[in-house]
């Protein structure tokens, strides 16, 4: 009756079309009864009976037994009646007597499977230890003779798979306690086991070869897979060897011979074992390996069809991989300090003899398989380096296998002959082959490291040769080999500029340098960049900026290098376009000094090009990104705006006319603002491409301004100068137009965040012309409604216009605070609403209190308390008190702590001499009064802020020994000290008599504290602070 409800449980709550409350119950059923601990007797039962019951329910009632198996809910009565009804079960279905019919599915045998590892995990010890010797009985081959039989050899061999997973897979993880029973149960079966279960591998595989592949490549599996930890000796003998050489030089007349391609993949898997170095280079050696990898490589499918659509790259990859582990252990061998003399000497032997099977895969045109061996070229390279560094110079019997690996190296940075540039169909190709070329990269800098010369002088050659054959027969040449001598170019700058740059007083630093100055007169003279091909014409533009100190040494090659990318900037080809405007603004920006006598020319070439048309992105896209993401109108905008920084930079030379650059700027700026107010009305009456073009002509205007000037009032970063004042007026106009566009659009989140990245960008160029400005800029970037993100940035560029015009700004300032600190406090006061907002509100914090020490810090702290700003000013005072005590954000409460630091530094007067203690006869006058700056300032620090430097540590939820914790203790530390300073005895009194006293610390703890406090220098009594605390736990 049970098994009839279990049975129909599982129908329903497997059948996709029944009904869900009936599924839903089904499943709590089954649930419960997964639960039960005698649940699994009617699910052994559903599984083993005779008819059987359906495949969903005998593969459901099998997966709750093994659950049971696998939480140890059996004892050991129960898991040998589940054993023996499954080996009855076994024998009867496997044993040789049943039909092909009547064999289980690949699902079933599988989780028979996983069924019979757990009954090995809990048995094989004690229980069950014939294990091995009943599973192998299955196979008909037990004896070395007899038919044999294919349904129990299959279940062998997935028994053995399943337990090499379960016991010996490294990949697998597991816990401490895991990993020692697995060892201990390896220990078992390679005392009890491994060697009839290594006898039974060529039994299976003479009784089989020819006759079941799906069998033979099963067996090799399993024993490529046990090799890992049995004795090699059980695998490295004959037969089992003459059959796997047998099977991997077999040649299929047609198709992919997966067997073979298994046995090769063995003998990879034989020869990772590892082994003593000396020891693998013997069975190297025993296994004749380079005459079976010699014989491979000239075999038909991978010599004769190697030009051809049938060749076996899937052979080619298993081939390769066993070179790659063969060249790691000699290569081991030859770099350790393991092997003996003997042993190397037969490792530079097959050395010699595998370097050209690791060239011969690395060359391979499919990349997949050059990819393969990387990692033994790095390894035989890293040898070489310390070789070479060792005996000053690379090894004669090593020197002569450089020269063919760096010209394998070269030869695969090439484009395939069938690879196309530029297509959308291409484009996961195009990124794989840039991602080979960066390994190929590591290579080339890897050999350079062993020979420089050689280096320098193989690439000289490869790169001046094809400008050469470029020169005499344009149209004659690839673009793919004109793509790798540039590609190469590009490269050799790492030798070339190691030193800083190309030059060193005036000639080139280096003979890397010296060389790469030919190519570039031989790149510039043959005019590569007349060359047709888009690749071509981008990597002469990238290597033109990358080296563009050659053209401060050969002014002559500028005006042909200008026109190529004033035609380049124009080009059809939309990624060659938008990539040269950010290049062309890279190169003017380097070379704006030589540019003076042809600006006027260059802006009006590329004027066209200045004109802004801004596009809505396509309905309904959202946040996809497609493949072509690099082409919407968003990323061919922000592309635009490097030519109006261009602009800006060749406009703005020190040798231009003044006259001339307001001109220049005039041009430029007249056509964005007859746009500004074209489309000002529409967006104000909700037109979304208008809204989108005002942006677009801000964000332009700002980042002419920027290519105009970089200077930053108070940077130091720079050496730009302040412009000319002709210069700021033209700009005035803009942020005036900017400013008119902003108080009529300011609800605009698009609107404000253009505008404030003009704003900071016109900064350099307005100088202090921007301060009257600044209330209409806060107005219009401060809303109610603006995000603590937008605040944040704004508080930084204010604190950089305080800092740079700190002796002009007190008015302003003094007139703005209030309403600036207002919309702070505002946004500190809203409730945050997951964890961007906490971030968002903590940077706000941060750059708050920042923005006061700015103030503190140059000589405008009387802002702070002047009659407009007095109420403010309270309010302050409670913002610092509450982030003094915030337990959660020791950065910002360590920062607030140094606001008031600093505030008593600046306004608590003179500095008292440090009494001393036990204090002086008071008589003897020596220590002056307090003088405030403000009256009673003295009695405020005391009062005010000296109780604060307690509220964090008595905090129950403070860790006095978290690292960010003994920072605010330290900056605590720092406070007592300066109010120490400015009040001298009267704060010694307060604290014994009142602070310290309603903290509980009377008597020898309070006179410690005063004494360490009077006594010590600053690092000192931080130390003590932080011990303090922590011993107390004030």
């Amino acid at each position: 009756m049970m098994d009839a409800q279990v049975e129909n449980a599982i129908e329903i709550g497997f059948n996709p079309a029944a009904d869900q409350n009936l599924k839903r119950q089904a499943f709590d059923f089954l649930g419960q009864l997964r639960s039960e601990s005698s649940g699994w007797q009617v699910c052994l039962s559903l599984f083993t009976r005779t008819p059987r019951s359906s495949e969903v329910v005998r593969l459901v009632s099998l997966e709750l037994v093994n659950n049971a198996i696998q939480i140890q809910q059996l004892d050991t009565q129960s898991l040998a009646f589940v054993k023996e009804n499954l080996l009855d079960y076994l024998r009867r279905i496997y044993g040789g007597a049943s039909s092909p019919e009547e064999l289980d599915s690949a699902s079933i045998q599988n989780k028979l499977t996983q069924t019979l590892t757990y009954l090995f995990m809990a048995l094989y010890a004690s229980g069950w230890e014939s294990f091995f010797d009943d599973l192998l009985s299955l196979t008909g081959l037990a004896s070395g003779s007899g038919e044999g039989n294919v349904a129990g050899t299959g279940i062998y061999l997935r028994a053995l798979h399943s337990v090499h997973e379960e016991i010996a897979d490294q990949l697998m993880p597991r816990t401490a306690d895991e990993q020692r029973r697995c060892n201990e149960l390896k220990d078992l079966v390679r005392a009890r086991d491994v060697s009839k279960i290594a006898e039974s591998w060529p039994v299976i595989l003479s009784r089989w070869l020819e006759q079941n592949d799906v069998i033979i490549e099963m067996c090799l599996r399993t024993v490529g897979r046990w090799v890992s930890w049995i004795d090699i000796a059980l695998v490295v003998r004959e037969p089992l060897l003459s059959q796997l050489f047998q099977i991997a030089g077999r040649n299929k007349v047609e198709g992919v011979d997966r067997v073979r391609d298994v046995a090769i993949d063995t003998f990879t898997e034989i020869v990772a074992k590892k082994m003593n170095p000396s020891d693998k280079i013997e069975m190297i050696i025993f296994l004749n390996l380079g005459d079976i990898v010699g014989k491979l490589i000239a075999s038909p499918p991978l010599h004769d069809l190697r030009e051809t659509p049938q060749y076996d790259t899937d052979l080619a990859e298993s081939v390769a991989k066993l070179v790659n582990n063969a060249a790691f252990d000699i290569v081991k061998t030859l770099d350790g300090e393991q092997a003996n003399e003997l042993a190397r000497g037969k490792a530079n032997e097959l050395l010699q003899i595998f370097v050209p099977y690791i060239l011969r895969f690395f060359s391979d045109d499919f990349d997949e398989i050059c990819s393969v061996m990387i990692p033994s070229l790095i390894d035989l390279l890293t040898f070489f380096r310390k070789d070479a560094k060792a005996k000053g110079g690379l090894d004669p019997k090593y020197a002569g296998m450089l020269p063919p690996i760096l010209n394998a190296i070269i030869s695969k940075m090439k484009y395939d002959e069938t690879a196309s540039w530029g297509t959308e169909d291409d484009e996961t190709d195009e990124a794989e082959f840039q991602e080979l070329r960066k390994r190929l990269q590591v290579l080339q800098q890897a050999v350079a490291a062993v020979d420089e010369v050689l280096y320098i002088g193989v690439l000289s050659n490869v790169i001046g040769d094809t400008f050469i054959r470029y020169s005499q027969s344009p149209s004659q040449l690839s673009w793919r080999d004109l793509d790798l001598a540039l590609h190469e170019m590009f490269l050799f700058g790492e030798p070339a500029m190691r030193s800083g740059g190309l030059y060193h007083k005036g000639q080139p630093a280096s003979l890397a340098a010296e060389r790469l100055v030919q190519m570039m007169a031989q790149m510039v003279d043959s005019d590569v960049a007349s060359f047709p091909h888009p690749a071509i014409q981008l990597q002469y533009m990238e290597i033109c900026v990358r080296y563009a100190h050659f053209f401060e040494y050969h002014a002559a090659s500028v005006p042909r290098v200008l026109e190529n990318f004033v035609r380049f900037v124009h080009h059809d080809h939309i990624r060659v376009k938008t990539r040269s405007w950010y290049l062309f603004h890279r190169l003017v920006k380097h070379l704006r000094s030589q540019l003076g006598d042809v600006s006027q020319t260059v802006v009006q070439a590329i004027g066209d090009l200045l004109v802004i048309r801004a596009e809505l992105p396509p309905e309904g896209s959202g946040d996809d990104k497609s493949s072509n993401e690099d082409d919407s109108a968003d990323a061919i905008f922000s592309s635009q705006l490097f030519l109006f920084e261009a602009v800006g930079c060749i406009s703005s030379v020190a040798s231009v006319p003044v006259e001339q650059r307001v001109l220049h700027a005039a041009t430029v700026l007249n056509p964005l603002f007859a746009d500004l107010q074209t489309h000002l009305e529409p967006a104000k009456n909700g037109d979304e491409r208008a809204g989108l073009q005002i942006h677009h002509d801000i964000m332009a205007i700002g980042t002419l301004a920027r290519g105009f000037s970089d200077w930053m009032p108070g940077s130091t970063t720079t050496t730009s100068s302040a412009p000319p004042e002709q210069l700021s007026e033209e700009f005035a106009r803009a942020a005036e137009a900017i400013l008119v566009t902003l108080e009529s659009l300011k609800s605009s989140l698009e609107i404000r965040t253009a505008a404030r990245f003009a704003f900071s960008r016109l900064i350099g160029v307005l100088g202090a012309r921007i301060l009257p400005q600044i209330s209409r800029w806060i107005d219009g970037l401060l809303l109610d409604s603006s995000s603590r993100d937008e605040m944040t940035t704004f508080l930084r560029l204010l604190d950089q216009i305080v800092y740079g015009f700190k002796g002009e700004i007190y008015n302003v300032l003094d007139s703005l605070l209030t309403p600036l600190l207002q919309r702070v406090f505002s946004g500190l006061a809203e409730p945050t609403s997951g964890t961007d907002d906490e971030v968002q509100l903590v940077e706000l914090r941060r750059a708050y209190l920042n923005s006061l020490l700015i103030i503190l810090n140059n000589d405008l702290s009387a802002v702070l308390v002047s009659n407009a700003n007095q109420q403010t000013f309270e309010t302050v005072i409670t913002t610092l008190e509450h982030f003094t005590r915030d337990v959660t954000d020791f950065p910002t409460a360590k920062l607030a702590f140094g606001v008031l630091s600093r505030m008593c530094t600046v306004w608590g007067g003179p500095d008292l001499a440090i009494p001393s203690f036990p204090p002086a006869d008071p008589s003897t006058p020596t220590v002056t009064s307090p003088a405030p700056t403000f009256p009673g300032f003295d009695h405020f620090m005391m009062t005010k802020f000296s109780p604060l430097c307690w509220s964090l540590p008595t905090n129950p939820a403070f860790d006095p020994k978290d690292p960010q914790g003994r920072q605010v203790l330290g900056e605590i530390a720092q406070l007592q000290r300066t109010i120490l300073s400015k009040t001298g005895t009267d704060f010694l009194a307060y604290l014994r008599e009142v602070e310290l006293r309603g903290l509980g610390i009377e008597g020898d703890p309070a006179e410690e504290y005063l004494r360490a406090l009077s006594t010590l220098d600053l690092k000192g009594f931080k130390q003590f602070f932080q011990a303090f605390v922590q011993r107390t736990g004030a």
